[in-house]
């Protein structure tokens, strides 16, 4: 079989990439291992800047009617009880959206099946070779290929690429379940994070509910030895320690899925291996608290998908496709460090200079200065580029065919030119790769380039003239 890209993995990561080389025009194939999907739900949670990347391409809002109910709060950091305000970020989506990792796989595998892209499961890559002109992954050659094959990649274990970071000092179940009983400590509604962690008996432990009679819950022991990963979760070890921390009352109904995790911090050095890149967890783990993982992976896949595609399409300028590397490489580094510090503060020993220390960042949260900058950490809205401006706001905008808003006008996969001054901008040797619209809004601004993945290329106000931003970014 040949294609343009060989994704490997069908995770979130790889079936989004796949989804921005369709957009395209990019042919790609993608090979996942598994035969099925997880039934788990695992990452629970969109972050808003990732809900806006969604957003931009259409698949928000049949998402959210795969979303499970949830208030309106904001999001949290090392569990403290701090709700994190996204509001002076101007978002549409300053709270986390409730959509269970399986549930956003499914939506985007179907996506693709639907529109032709081969989609193949049970085909584990035992074999990787590069040349000068391709890549070849088993019986599969493509022009170039990216590895979405998560923390334990197959890819990056066969090119012999090193993974530096730290190893697991800790282990904990992650698990699906149902309740047959139980007592007054069980949380029934939706609440912030924080309202979720206890301890007692020697556990720490997370129990929310997810939809129904499901609930998700997360726990580890503070001391002794654990099991490692690849032992499978008994259900008499959820039921021990449902009741230990929540009482006899509580008892275990069902356990659907379980497994395990670490606190491994690692990441690849170079995100670009010759014609085989690296994306999401393939590129970068960490403890998975704060609504991270899933969130860098999608927004990866839209950071290399459309650099990808011009490349492929001929038009790519020089170094854009090494772009990827040097915007996303920081932003995941970044995500690290913060993970890091949070995994400190969750305390879930109970330390008590740790609690000191978490009565110190929980009263700097409730400056608005101070939860604004957190905000933006974690949720991604404070993300710049070297070179490049913000996240372009969506605005509503007023057009020759009437209101929209930015975030619709992107939805093509092109870059986008927004007029708002009325003066003429000819763009006509970049037809094909960016959209020119004259606009109105209530905006003190008078003319942006914008990059697909939503990120402000060029304004009126640069010193660059529009021209050299449009070669720079769309050759």
């Amino acid at each position: 079989m040949e294609t343009e890209v060989i994704v490997v993995g069908a995770g979130p990561t790889g079936l989004m990439l796949a989804a921005e080389l369709t957009l395209a025009g990019v042919p790609a194939v993608v090979l996942e291992k598994a035969r099925v999907r997880s039934p788990q739900s695992r990452a629970g949670g969109l972050q808003p800047r990732t809900a806006e990347v969604l957003d931009l391409r259409g698949f928000l809002d049949p998402l959210l009617d795969r979303a499970i109910p949830r208030g309106e709060f904001g999001g949290h950091f090392a569990g403290l009880p701090v709700e994190l305000d996204c509001r002076p970020w101007r978002t549409r989506h300053p709270y986390p959206v409730s959509v269970p990792q399986a549930r956003l796989e499914d939506f985007l595998e179907q996506r693709l099946i639907a529109q032709g892209v081969p989609v193949l499961r049970g085909r584990e890559v035992s074999t990787v070779e590069q040349d000068a002109d391709g890549v070849t992954a088993g019986e599969v050659r493509g022009r170039y290929l990216v590895a979405c094959d998560g923390g334990h990649s197959t890819v990056r274990k066969l090119l012999g690429v090193p993974f530096p970071g730290t190893a697991a000092r800790m282990s904990a179940v992650v698990a699906d379940i149902t309740l047959s009983a139980r007592s007054a400590s069980v949380p029934t509604g939706s609440e912030h994070f924080s309202r979720y962690i206890t301890s007692g008996g020697g556990y720490f432990s997370i129990l929310h509910p997810i939809e129904g009679d499901l609930y998700r819950m997360i726990f580890g022991r503070f001391a002794g030895a654990t099991p490692g990963r690849e032992v499978p979760v008994a259900a008499d070890e959820i039921r021990d320690a449902l009741r230990t921390v929540y009482g006899p009352g509580t008892e275990l109904g069902e356990l659907r899925a379980a497994s395990r995790f670490g606190d491994a911090v690692r990441q690849v050095e170079r995100y670009r291996e010759g014609r085989v890149f690296f994306a999401g967890d393939a590129a970068h783990i960490h403890l998975p608290i704060g609504g991270q993982g899933v969130n860098l992976g999608i927004q990866d896949a839209v950071n290399l998908g459309w650099k990808l595609a011009a490349e492929i399409n001929g038009w790519a300028p020089d170094g854009l496709l090494d772009s990827y590397h040097a915007e996303r490489h920081p932003v995941a580094a970044r995500v690290l460090h913060v993970t890091r510090a949070q995994s400190v503060l969750m305390n879930p020993g109970r330390d008590t200079d740790v609690a000191a220390l978490r009565d110190i960042v929980s009263d700097l949260l409730r400056v608005p200065g101070a939860n604004r900058l957190i905000s933006g950490l974690m949720s991604g809205l404070d993300i710049e580029y070297p070179g490049v401006g913000p996240r372009m706001i969506d605005l509503d905008l007023t057009t020759g065919e009437g209101p929209t808003r930015v975030g619709r006008l992107l939805r093509s996969g092109r870059g986008l030119l927004l007029s708002f001054d009325g003066k003429p901008r000819s763009i006509d040797a970049w037809a094909g790769r960016v959209d020119h619209v004259v606009a109105e809004t209530d905006e003190d601004i008078d003319a942006v380039l914008i990059r697909p993945d939503g990120y402000i290329a060029w304004s009126a106000t640069d010193s660059q003239p529009l021209e050299d931003a449009l070669v720079r970014w769309f050759g």
